[in-house]
């Protein structure tokens, strides 16, 4: 199913929608304020495990996750006052923040470490379906067996077919991915740049 929604101000019905489908079980594509992602909700099994069977990618290697705000993630992760300082001044935005997992989160969505990536998009889309669900979204970027990131809403409806529940075609996105940031015992550091400006870390 492709659904076109619009990405500035989503009709509720329309992510009410989309909220049951992540409800009962089904992966989607989703816009974000970096690529067009994958996910499910991240208290679902066997969703998590279709998610790892599309993308074809080794269940070592957790996925990142969505959070609808500050608020949200200090659920899902332990927040120290300098994380939470941190985060309040570049959410929402093109960032994926690495903090230790709270018990909230399942096991499968954390690293050897008890990590996890957040992530809070400045997009109002998957804001809206995480706030819908009560729960985060696990957030994957669309990609062919090439790894080539994909763009366009029909084509990632085309390539995934019934693999993928739902396809939201919200626009044209960004096509760059997040900086990746890690705040882990307060000691801030950049594992990948990217959309979001690290030079405060630097």
């Amino acid at each position: 199913m492709l659904l076109k929604i619009n990405p500035h101000t989503p009709p509720q019905r329309l992510i009410d929608r989309v909220v049951k489908i992540l409800d009962q079980g089904g992966v989607i594509a989703y816009p974000t304020d970096t690529y067009y992602g994958v996910g499910c909700d991240i208290m679902n099994k066997k969703a998590i495990s279709r998610i790892y069977q599309i993308r074809q990618r080794k269940k070592t290697k957790p996925f990142s996750f969505v959070c609808s705000d500050l608020k949200n993630i200090s659920h899902y992760a332990k927040v120290s006052n300098y994380a939470y300082k941190t985060m309040r001044r570049l959410l929402p935005g093109p960032y994926t923040f690495i903090l230790e997992g709270s018990r909230q989160v399942p096991k499968m969505m954390l690293t050897k470490r008890k990590t996890a990536g957040i992530r809070v998009p400045d997009q109002a889309i998957c804001i809206r379906l995480v706030k819908g669900l009560g729960r985060p979204i696990l957030s994957t970027s669309a990609k062919s067996p090439d790894n080539t990131d994909l763009f366009d809403p029909s084509l990632i409806h085309d390539y995934f077919g019934k693999r993928i529940d739902a396809v939201i075609d919200g626009g044209i996105v960004p096509g760059e991915p997040s900086s990746v940031i890690s705040l882990i015992d307060d000691e801030p550091k950049v594992i990948r740049k990217g959309l979001g400006d690290v030079s405060s870390f630097e």
